[in-house]
């Protein structure tokens, strides 16, 4: 069964068109991971200082992979972000 994320990100106060740009290059990596069904970063229309990360994952197993993978990358540039984001994860059910 399919594991859905929905990652909340706080950029730095005025950088967050700087951040979803760096996302760009981490989605298109992490997108060509086994089992990544969906890595993509999404900035508010509302505060453009807060993005919005979906991933999906084909199963616990792969999002598993990824996290180990995920310690291996160099971290975004300092000064992009404000705290560590906030997490919640969902089982992947469709419901259309």
């Amino acid at each position: 069964m399919s594991v859905r994320l929905v990652v909340t990100i706080t950029a730095a106060p005025g950088k967050g068109g700087e951040l979803a740009e760096t996302f760009k290059g981490r989605c298109a990596e992490v997108m060509t991971e086994p089992g990544c069904e969906q890595f993509e970063a999404f900035r508010s229309v509302v505060d453009p200082d807060k993005l919005v990360l979906l991933e999906r994952w084909a199963d616990q197993a792969a999002l598993d992979v990824h996290a180990k993978l995920n310690q291996t990358r160099p971290p975004l540039p300092a000064g992009l972000r404000v705290g560590n984001g906030e997490r919640e994860d969902y089982e992947y059910k469709r419901t259309r």
